[in-house]
């Protein structure tokens, strides 16, 4: 069974910075594209940031210049780096990891509440 497995998520305030982690498998992280999601309430789930095996980012138009992907493939861990966090960033945030083969699959984690107020 994947699992991902979270920590990180926390109540900070305006102007802050928080940081997420993620561990999978070995053998699944290291086929996998990484990404972080989140929901916000009467929201859709959306993309915050993903990145590849190879080491290929995309974020969210509302994320760049103030959130960093990265993964380390001998910890088999993907970490979100927010800073200058706004109320807006908010949300429950979802690790994810999707296959880069032509077998379809993708796993979910539990999610960690991220809470950005005063």
């Amino acid at each position: 069974q994947v699992q991902l497995v979270e920590s990180g998520g926390g109540l900070v305030q305006p102007g802050g910075s928080l940081r997420l982690s993620c561990a999978a498998s070995r053998i699944i992280f290291s086929r996998a594209t990484m990404g972080w999601y989140r929901q916000a309430p009467g929201k859709q789930r959306e993309l915050v940031a993903a990145i590849t095996t190879g080491g290929n980012t995309n974020y969210a138009d509302s994320v760049k210049g103030r959130f960093t992907i990265s993964r380390d493939n001998a910890k088999n861990t993907v970490s979100l780096q927010m800073n200058s966090l706004k109320p807006e960033d908010t949300a429950v945030y979802y690790c994810n990891a999707k296959s880069e083969s032509a077998i379809v699959w993708n796993s979910w984690g539990q999610g960690t509440q991220v809470t950005v107020s005063s």
